[in-house]
């Protein structure tokens, strides 16, 4: 896109230190898969009068964190080729939520919650929809207000809304010890830290 735009001078801000140094030949490229970015990156350098490379942690850089997510999320059958990624630069900022609230102001295990407490149904349920909350409920345990999700080892699981469901996200993605994982690895560690 810069080399489109006919910019002479480039400042590329990477998220990879090691990526950074060996791009700029300080570093030996020693992983195969790494090889085909490194010469491509390199190549598209000559196209510039002028490029630094600028090395910025993840967590002080949210733009090379997305980047870092999508391009882990690709793979082609052939190792040795690179799916561009187009972007489109945007006049306003973008919004979007991880987690949505709930539609009725109510948590996703408001029916089963109640059902514990006060063997209820929900009301208009059919009888297939009873004989299912029956069965659901089966799976928790209610300890006060709290409801927790047993495990097939007889753990017990916390379950969440979602709003704290999103700060849970938040924190054990991107906080102080989070390593930015991906989808199906978060949701295991959250689980392993006891929520549902």
């Amino acid at each position: 896109m810069a080399v489109d735009m006919n910019i002479q001078e480039l400042l590329v801000i990477g998220d990879s230190d090691l990526l950074i140094h060996q791009v700029q030949g300080e570093w030996n490229t020693k992983n195969t898969k790494i090889l085909p970015y490194v010469h491509c990156v390199k190549e598209l350098c000559k196209k510039f009068i002028k490029v630094d490379f600028k090395h910025i942690p993840r967590v002080q850089n949210k733009f090379a964190d997305a980047l870092a997510t999508l391009s882990s999320m690709i793979q082609h059958p052939n190792k040795n080729y690179i799916d561009p990624i187009k972007m489109n630069v945007q006049d306003q900022p973008a919004y979007c939520f991880h987690v949505d609230e709930e539609p009725d102001g109510e948590p996703w295990y408001y029916d089963i919650n109640r059902y514990l407490k006060t063997r209820d149904y929900p009301e208009g349920a059919t009888s297939t929809q009873k004989r299912t909350l029956r069965r659901l409920a089966n799976h928790f345990f209610l300890n006060g207000e709290i409801l927790y999700r047993r495990t097939p080892d007889l753990g017990l699981l916390r379950c969440v809304g979602a709003r704290e469901a999103t700060k849970l996200i938040e924190e054990i993605h991107a906080g102080t010890c989070g390593p930015h994982m991906n989808g199906f690895t978060l949701a295991k560690k959250i689980l392993r830290a006891g929520y549902f």
